[in-house]
C-alpha cells in the first residue's frame, strides 16, 4: 500500500514538475521535452531508478567470483547523482552518497581496483561528482588519483595506455578526465580527453557518421556507438567554444546524431546492430543516443525541430520498456569485440543490468538540467 502510495503522489508531484518547467519561447531546445504524460516525467522515472538502485546489491555481494566493484554499478552511481541533485533531493542525495562512503573507508576500500585497465579507472568519476556536490577534499584527492593514473603511462600517440581502440574506451576515458577538469578547471584535463575523442573519431568514425566497434571488428554495435554519443556529449558540455579541438568533436558529434536519426526505429529505439534495419531493438544503447540527442537540443548544437522530436519520442520508448519495478528490458549484456555479425546478434538480452539503468538516468538527468550553464553552440 505505501508504495502505491508513493507512486501516486510522485506521479502527481511529477505532473506538477513538468508542468512546472514553463511555456518556453520557440525553438528553444525545451519545447519537445515539456507536457509529458505524468508516468513520464524524468522526475519520476529518475526517482524510481534511484531507489531501485539504492536498493540494488552489490555484484561482490551476490557472485562469489566478482571481487570488486563493476563499471556498470558506478556509472549508475554517478547518473544517480545527477538525478538527484537536479531535483534537489537531500535525502537521495544523502542516500547515494552513503551508499559509496564504504568504498573509501576500511574495510571496504578493496573492493575498487586499481589495475590500469579503462573499466577500473572509471571508478573516479563517482568521487570527483561527490566533491562537485559536497566540496569534500578527500573525494577531490581520489578522483584526481585516477585520472592521473590514467595517464601514468602514455601511448606513442600521447594518450593513455591504456586505450585499445575500442569504441567503449571513449566514456571511460572522457567521461573521468571531464570530471576532473571540473573539479579542478586544469586544462590538462580537458586536452586528455580532446586528444582522445580526436583519435578515436580519426580511427573509427566511418563515412555514414557511425563508428565500428575496433579497427578489427567493422561492426556498428548499437552500445558501443551509445559510448562514444555520451562521450562526446560529456566533453562537448565542459569544452569552451575556443578550445582548440571543439570544432572538430562538434563536427564528429553533429555527423553522427544526423546518422542516428536516420536510423531511429518507428517505435522509437535503436536496433543491436545500427546498419541492420532488422536486428533486435536494444535499450543501453537506445537510452545513450536520447542522452547524447536530448542534451544536444536543450544546449542548441542541434536543430529544434529536426532533432527535438526523435530526443521526445526515444525517451518515450524508453520509458515504456521499463517494467514495473523500473528495471529496463532488452539490455545487451556485457559484449566483447565479435568477428561475425552474428556475434552481436546472438547476444543475450538482461532485464535490470545497469548497463541500461545507467544511462536512464544520464537521460534524465538531461531533460531535468537546466539550459543556464549549458555550453551551446550557434544553432545548426
Amino acid at each position: 500500500m505505501m508504495n502505491f502510495l508513493r507512486l501516486a503522489l510522485l506521479l502527481v508531484f511529477g505532473a506538477w514538475v513538468c508542468y512546472a518547467q514553463g511555456t518556453p519561447s520557440e525553438g528553444s531546445g525545451f519545447d519537445y521535452f515539456t507536457n509529458l504524460p505524468p508516468s513520464d516525467c524524468p522526475k519520476v522515472v529518475g526517482d524510481r531508478l534511484i531507489r531501485l538502485f539504492l536498493d540494488h546489491p552489490f555484484e561482490f555481494e551476490t557472485h562469489p567470483k566478482r571481487e570488486v566493484l563493476i563499471y556498470p554499478e558506478y556509472l549508475t552511481e554517478y547518473g544517480a547523482l545527477k538525478v538527484a541533485k537536479e531535483t534537489g533531493d537531500s535525502p537521495l542525495q544523502n542516500a547515494l552518497i552513503n551508499k559509496f562512503n564504504r568504498f573509501w573507508v576500511s574495510p571496504d576500500t578493496n573492493r575498487v581496483s586499481m589495475k590500469d585497465h579503462v573499466d577500473y579507472r572509471a571508478f573516479g568519476v563517482v568521487p570527483l561528482e561527490i566533491y562537485l556536490e559536497t566540496w569534500k577534499p578527500s573525494c577531490l584527492q581520489l578522483g584526481l588519483r585516477f585520472a592521473d593514473s590514467q595517464w601514468a603511462s602514455t601511448s606513442p600517440d600521447g594518450i593513455t595506455a591504456e586505450a585499445r581502440y575500442w569504441i567503449d574506451d571513449t566514456y571511460m576515458i572522457t567521461a573521468l578526465q571531464v570530471q576532473a577538469y571540473r573539479a579542478t578547471h586544469q586544462g590538462q584535463y580537458l586536452d586528455r580527453a580532446s586528444r582522445t575523442l580526436s583519435l578515436y573519431i580519426e580511427r573509427l568514425q566511418q563515412s555514414d557518421g557511425l563508428f565500428w566497434h575496433g579497427t578489427n571488428a567493422p561492426f556498428e554495435w548499437g552500445r558501443g556507438n551509445g559510448w562514444v554519443a555520451a562521450a562526446m556529449t560529456e566533453l562537448l558540455l565542459a569544452m569552451p567554444q575556443n578550445h582548440e579541438g571543439q570544432e572538430k568533436i562538434m563536427n564528429a558529434y553533429q555527423r553522427m546524431m544526423a546518422a542516428l536519426v536516420a536510423r531511429q526505429r518507428p517505435d522509437g529505439l535503436w536496433g543491436q546492430l545500427l546498419d541492420q534495419p532488422s536486428s533486435w531493438p536494444e535499450t543501453s544503447g537506445s537510452a545513450m543516443f536520447d542522452y547524447a540527442l536530448v542534451t544536444g537540443v536543450r544546449a542548441g548544437w542541434l536543430n529544434c525541430s529536426t532533432y527535438g522530436p526523435p530526443a521526445r519520442k526515444g525517451w518515450l520508448a524508453l520509458v515504456k520498456e521499463l517494467d514495473r519495478d523500473g528495471n529496463l528490458k532488452d539490455v545487451c549484456t556485457g559484449t566483447d569485440k565479435g568477428s561475425t555479425r552474428d556475434y552481436y546478434l546472438q547476444r543475450p538480452r538482461e532485464t535490470g543490468n545497469l548497463h541500461g539503468q545507467a544511462p536512464m538516468l544520464w537521460t534524465a538527468a538531461a531533460l531535468l538540467r537546466p539550459d543556464a550553464g549549458i555550453q551551446s553552440a550557434d544553432s545548426r
